[in-house]
């Protein structure tokens, strides 16, 4: 999903927009029992009930693609026949009214989540989204259908246990100490399946969330969609880090570290000021960039000059080569094609 599919499917959680019915899930303690299973219907709430219900499944729909949204995918031997898919796709399919699949898919969450001393509430929503045709000029037409994209959300969030407070009591006039009760938080965690790519149901994967870049609770992952579970922003920035390090090895220093970086930087902020709704990926062509020294690349019979800084693009099928002109080491990054 990009970034504009993203927020295509946000704009539903509004009391205007969805076709949400029911709310369903369970209220569980810390010591994994299941307090209460929740089937209500969303009609029948008061506007203000409904819009916090709504707001805390919407919030697993927020944070940064990449980051706090994780794809999640599928293998194809999975989609053709497996338990976890079809459980997914049975939720999806009910628009979560079947009673055994949702069961099966809170206990698989209650057994493997770890969220210490705190208890939680689990929550899933489905919703039918008549996708409304986009034009050539990229503005949507709500008369004209696409399709029906049909979805489920899933939201855990931690709930906070009851403390005392003093409140005002109007018939007293006076403050009394009075509990706060159990108040959910906004979710750690949760997903929405299928993703919604290319403004279409992609029932080869999910987008994941996780309040806590650092921590995507690997077990969830697991237990839910048994894939393996993808590396947090934080160990992906590691990776890269330490990957950077051993590429350069003596020549790591601070200015060649930085110059990476900023070069990064730059790259992002081009990307943020071109409004391009697909996520910043390096191209799968090949790339150089310059580091430090300066030296000459040799692109199918060109010479062309390279200094501390440049980024050089060599297109596929071209021959090429790099010499060293310059007294110090040249050293360059270079990100290469994984040709199928």
């Amino acid at each position: 999903m990009n970034q504009k599919e993203l927020n295509e499917i946000r704009r539903r959680f509004r009391l205007d927009k969805n076709n949400f019915s029911r709310i369903f899930g369970c209220y569980v303690n810390s010591n994994r029992e299941v307090i209460s299973w929740i089937d209500a219907s969303l009609g029948l709430m008061r506007q203000e009930e409904q819009e916090m219900y709504l707001g805390l499944l919407k919030k697993t729909l927020s944070g940064t693609l990449g980051r706090n949204l994780i794809d999640i995918e599928f293998s194809t031997a999975q989609v053709a026949d497996s338990d976890e898919h079809r459980l997914l796709q049975t939720l999806r399919q009910t628009e979560c009214k079947d009673a055994n699949a949702r069961e099966t898919l809170c206990r698989k969450i209650i057994e493997s989540l770890n969220m210490g001393e705190t208890n939680c509430l689990i929550l899933l929503a489905a919703d039918a989204y008549d996708v409304p045709y986009r034009g050539k000029d990229d503005e949507l037409q709500a008369d004209a259908s696409g399709d029906v994209y049909k979805y489920f959300v899933c939201a855990i969030c931690p709930v906070k246990a009851p403390t005392l407070e003093l409140r005002y009591d109007t018939d007293e006039n006076f403050f009394h100490p009075s509990s706060t009760g159990h108040i959910a938080l906004a979710p750690e965690l949760g997903f929405l399946f299928p993703a919604f790519d290319d403004r279409a149901a992609n029932i080869y994967n999910a987008l994941f969330y996780s309040k806590n870049v650092e921590l995507i609770h690997e077990e969830v992952i697991d237990a839910v969609f048994r894939v393996e579970p993808p590396m947090s922003a934080v160990e992906q920035k590691n990776v890269f880090d330490t990957a950077l390090a051993d590429t350069l090895e003596k020549d790591c220093s601070y200015d060649v570290v930085q110059s990476v970086h900023e070069q990064l930087r730059g790259r992002i902020d081009e990307h943020k000021e071109s409004k391009d709704p697909q996520p910043l990926t390096l191209s799968v062509r090949e790339v150089g960039d310059m580091l430090s020294g300066s030296g000459v690349c040799h692109d199918d019979g060109t010479d062309v000059p390279l200094t501390a800084g440049m980024t050089h693009y060599c297109p596929e099928g071209h021959t090429h080569g790099i010499d060293n002109t310059g007294a110090e080491p040249l050293v360059l990054l270079g990100i290469l094609p994984d040709v199928k």
